[in-house]
């Protein structure tokens, strides 16, 4: 039986009323495993010795209306529970956390106003605290700060046997069951954490460029350039972006991105070939103008 020495939190926003659970094992590919969330109903993180099925069992128990505390009663009675951690927030913000006496030191466990952080097998005691810390006193998205507890995590130690794998799960306060604002999972490497990092930023790139794509699907380029700007801007080392934030911009004010992106990936003078006026207004004037 694998023992996943594991630290994770849950969150529910209390503005935007988003649910999230983001985790960090030394083990291969731990949001696989570890975190569970569903819109309008609760995230859940069940590591240490995860069962694969609670974690969809106490988000069905929340669904039902069942409060997090019971749906954690219900999941620990009559199991080999000893061995597991739990981690649980509802819709309405409630909580619930278990750590199993057979847990391998150090673990614990630390309740919050929404959010519940759970760690085992750490280096060094402190790490929930640490979690809990990083997650209140950062700003911004439910998901940045999800992360903030992940690095607060590190600080404090971590898994005592290291980095490996990490996921960053959330999901918007309604809607389908397979809804997901945020679906990101590192499986294996030196520092997933770092790298979780670097995924978001380049998450929230391209959500800026799928609103903008939008904008243009309606016949409204002139606002769909400043979101591809920001994209660009945001993922610098992406020639996809680029090449959509200079479309955007147009001539003469977009004709280094497209040479640049073009420069980068020579693809993309193809592919300008191949655009028409309903897909980007501005593709003939650029193409005309790199042409001279």
């Amino acid at each position: 039986m694998a023992r996943h020495g594991t630290y994770s939190i849950v969150a529910r926003d209390p503005e935007t009323l988003e649910l999230g659970v983001a985790v960090q094992s030394h083990w291969f590919s731990v949001g696989s495993a570890v975190p569970f969330a569903q819109a309008g109903v609760g995230a859940v993180a069940v590591q240490a010795v995860p069962d694969p099925h609670a974690g969809t069992e106490i988000l069905n128990a929340l669904a039902r209306g069942e409060g997090a505390r019971d749906a954690l009663r219900r999941s620990v009675a009559g199991t080999d529970a000893g061995m597991r951690q739990v981690g649980i927030v509802s819709a309405r913000g409630t909580t619930a956390a278990w750590t199993g006496r057979g847990c391998i030191p150090f673990a614990g466990d630390i309740e919050g106003p929404g959010f519940s952080a759970q760690a085992n097998m750490m280096l060094r005691e402190g790490v929930p605290e640490a979690m809990a810390q990083g997650f209140t006193d950062a700003r911004g998205p439910l998901a940045e700060r999800l992360l903030a507890a992940l690095e607060a995590a590190e600080g404090a130690g971590g898994d005592v046997r290291g980095r490996q794998s990490a996921a960053l799960l959330v999901v918007p306060a309604e809607g389908l069951r397979t809804l997901r604002s945020v679906d990101l999972r590192v499986e294996d490497h030196g520092d997933p954490v770092g790298e979780m990092r670097r995924l978001l930023v380049l998450h929230r790139a391209y959500e800026l460029a799928g609103q903008a794509d939008e904008l243009v699907a309606q016949g409204r380029s002139r606002e769909a350039g400043p979101l591809y700007e920001r994209a660009a801007e945001l993922a610098p080392g992406s020639d996809e972006l680029l090449f959509w934030a200079g479309l955007a911009a147009g001539v003469p004010d977009g004709l280094d991105r497209v040479r640049a992106a073009i420069a980068l990936n020579p693809r993309w003078a193809e592919l300008l070939g191949r655009l028409t006026m309903d897909i980007a207004p501005t593709a003939k004037a650029v193409r005309d103008a790199l042409a001279d």
